[in-house]
C-alpha cells in the first residue's frame, strides 16, 4: 500500500480514495494531485517515487516534486498570447506574417494569429524532421515551419499541431515582446503567482525534478482500447499522425537536462500539480482573495470552441478553443464549460469556471495514451463525486 501524503477538505475525501487507488489498480509510480475551488485549495496530494525508474526504492516524491508535463505545457503557452491579446499587443485576427514576416512563404499568408491556436495552421507536420539538437536550439524549428507549405488550406480544418506548436508560438512571442516564451512565463505568471513551473528549467532546480519512464498498466482491462483506424494511423509512417508526433526523430531523451532546459512550449514544461491547478486557479478568478489573471472576456476566448470533429491527427472527434482542448469524448473533463489541455501519457490540467474548480494531476509513469489517461479519468471522477456531496 502506497503512504498516500498531503491534504483533502471535508468533501473531497473522494479524490484521497481515488488518489490511492491508481498507485492500487492503475500502475501509478509517483505522482501528485492538487485541486482548488473558487481560488481555494481544497485537496493537496502525493505519493510514490520521485524516478518512475526507481523500481519501488529511491528518492520518494515529496511536496513540490516537478515532473515535465509534456502538452499540458501548451494550456501555459496559449494563456501567454491571450495575455497579450488581452494587453492589446496581439490581434488574434491578424495573419502571423504581421509579426514574423518570414512566415508569409508557402502559401501562409492567410494563417492568422487564432489558426495557431485552434490547430488550425495546417502545420502539424515538416517535410524533415528536426533532430533533438535542432529542436531545441531555437532556431531550426522556426525557419523550418516559416519555409514548410500548408497540408491543408489553412482556416479550414483542424489537426493537432503535437510538436510544431512549440515553434509556431516559441517564435511569435519573441516577435511580439522581445522576450522569449520561457522568460514571460517566469516573469509574467510563474513569478507573481508563486507557481513551481517553468517552460525552460533552470539549472538550479533541476534537483527537484524527477525521471519519467513509460510504463504500462498493471491489467489488460485496464487498458485504453482505440479504434482500428487510430491505431493504424500511429503504424503508417507517412500519416499525418505518424509525421506530427515525429517532428523531432530521433525521440528526444526527455529525462536529458538540455531538453529539460529548452523553451519548447508544445511539450517540455515542468511543473508541480500545485502549480499547474493554481494556474488554472488564477484563469477563473481571483487566486487568494488577489489577482486573476484572465478578464472575463479573456476567459470567453479560451474556451469557446474554435475547432471541432474529425481530427486529421489524433484521428477522433476533437474540440478545441483558443489554445485549450474542451469536454468531450476524446478528452473527458469535468463538465461541458471545462477546459484545459492534457499531456500525452498522463499529465492532466484544467478548469471550470461554472464549479470554480481547478485541477492539476502529474505523474511519472507514462502509459500508452494521448487525451484521456485512465488515472487522470479516475481523479476528475472523484472530483465530480466531490462536488455532488
Amino acid at each position: 500500500m502506497v503512504d498516500v501524503q498531503g491534504t483533502v477538505t471535508d468533501g473531497f475525501e473522494p479524490v484521497r480514495d481515488a488518489f490511492a487507488e491508481n498507485f492500487a489498480r492503475r500502475g501509478e509510480r509517483g505522482a501528485a494531485v492538487t485541486v482548488y475551488r473558487d481560488g481555494l485549495k481544497v485537496a493537496d496530494l502525493w505519493a510514490g517515487t520521485k524516478d518512475a525508474d526507481a523500481d519501488g526504492g529511491g528518492e520518494p516524491w515529496r511536496h513540490g516534486t516537478a515532473q515535465i508535463v509534456r502538452s499540458a505545457t501548451k494550456g501555459v503557452a496559449a494563456a501567454v498570447l491571450l495575455l497579450l491579446h488581452q494587453r492589446g499587443q496581439v490581434d488574434l485576427d491578424a495573419p502571423v506574417g504581421t509579426y514574423w514576416p518570414e512566415f508569409k512563404a508557402a502559401g501562409k499568408e492567410r494563417v492568422l494569429v487564432r489558426h495557431l491556436l485552434a490547430h488550425r495552421a495546417g502545420l502539424p507536420v515538416l517535410d524533415t524532421p528536426l533532430t533533438p539538437a535542432e529542436a531545441i536550439d531555437g532556431v531550426s524549428g522556426p525557419r523550418a515551419l516559416a519555409a514548410q507549405a500548408p497540408a491543408w488550406e489553412p482556416g479550414t480544418d483542424h489537426g493537432y499541431h503535437a510538436q510544431t506548436y512549440s515553434w509556431l508560438l516559441g517564435e511569435l512571442v519573441p516577435r511580439v515582446t522581445g522576450r522569449s516564451l520561457g522568460r514571460w512565463v517566469a516573469e509574467e505568471i510563474s513569478g507573481p503567482l508563486g507557481l513551481d513551473l517553468w517552460i525552460g528549467l533552470p539549472d538550479a532546480e533541476r534537483h527537484r525534478v524527477g525521471r519519467i519512464a513509460d510504463i504500462e498498466p498493471p491489467a489488460a482491462g485496464l487498458r485504453v482500447r482505440p479504434k482500428a483506424s487510430v491505431t493504424d494511423a500511429y503504424r503508417d509512417p507517412d500519416s499525418l499522425t505518424r509525421r506530427a508526433f515525429g517532428a523531432i526523430s530521433p525521440a528526444a531523451d526527455e529525462n536529458d537536462p538540455a531538453y529539460r532546459a529548452a523553451e519548447l512550449p508544445a511539450s517540455a514544461g515542468i511543473a508541480t500539480a500545485d502549480a499547474l491547478a493554481r494556474f488554472y486557479a488564477s484563469l477563473i478568478g481571483p487566486l487568494d482573495g488577489g489577482r486573476r489573471l484572465f478578464a472575463p472576456a479573456t476567459l470567453t476566448l479560451a474556451r469557446t470552441e474554435e475547432s471541432a470533429g474529425p481530427d486529421r491527427v489524433l484521428v477522433v472527434n476533437t474540440r478545441f478553443g483558443l489554445g485549450y482542448m474542451l469536454h468531450g469524448p476524446a478528452s473527458p473533463l469535468l463538465a461541458p464549460g471545462s477546459f484545459g489541455h492534457p499531456g500525452r501519457g498522463g499529465s492532466l490540467a484544467f478548469a471550470d469556471p461554472e464549479s470554480g474548480v481547478a485541477f492539476g494531476y502529474v505523474t511519472n509513469g507514462m502509459q500508452k495514451n494521448v487525451t484521456a489517461d485512465p488515472r487522470a479519468q479516475a481523479l476528475v471522477r472523484a472530483v465530480a463525486r466531490s462536488l455532488a456531496g
